[in-house]
């Protein structure tokens, strides 16, 4: 593995991107928004984003015990409540797309725990993310660097 590459996101980029963001995360309970990203971080390796989310959920609240369990949220029992479990399978479901798409099974379960608004920030919070993560993977973002103009 190499460091970091040199080039720079464009400042209008990111800050657009930063806005879809905060726009599909308006409708979301903020410690599940924040579940959702590090999940689709863990499971694209991007380390910048973990940092950033990680310490953004125990600043909003949540527990160091959960977020150590979240990459075994599906055997951690009782931990997670149904709504977010139905988040976190979507999330996996939108982020790794295995079968090419979204199962219906996965998003049934997400259709009958949030709103129809509800569902469609999640959506759009999770594929926010996997732009995110894209881009920081594919640049070696490393926490805390700076990765785009100011």
């Amino acid at each position: 593995m190499t460091g970091p590459r040199n080039w720079l996101i464009p400042a209008e980029f990111a800050k657009a991107l930063s806005g879809l963001s905060a726009a599909a995360k308006r409708n979301l309970d903020p410690l599940l928004a924040e579940l959702v990203m590090i999940r689709a971080s863990q499971l694209n390796h991007c380390a910048f984003c973990l940092d950033m989310h990680l310490e953004l959920a125990l600043k909003k609240g949540e527990s160091q015990a959960r977020l150590d369990l979240l990459a075994a949220w599906e055997e951690a029992g009782d931990r997670f409540s149904a709504k977010e479990r139905a988040a976190l399978a979507l999330t996996e479901a939108i982020t790794v797309l295995t079968d090419g798409f979204v199962p219906d099974t996965v998003y049934a379960e997400a259709a009958e725990e949030f709103t129809e608004t509800e569902l469609a920030h999640l959506v759009a919070a999770i594929t926010t993310i996997n732009s995110w993560n894209r881009l920081m993977v594919a640049r070696r973002t490393t926490p805390g660097e700076t990765a785009w103009h100011s």
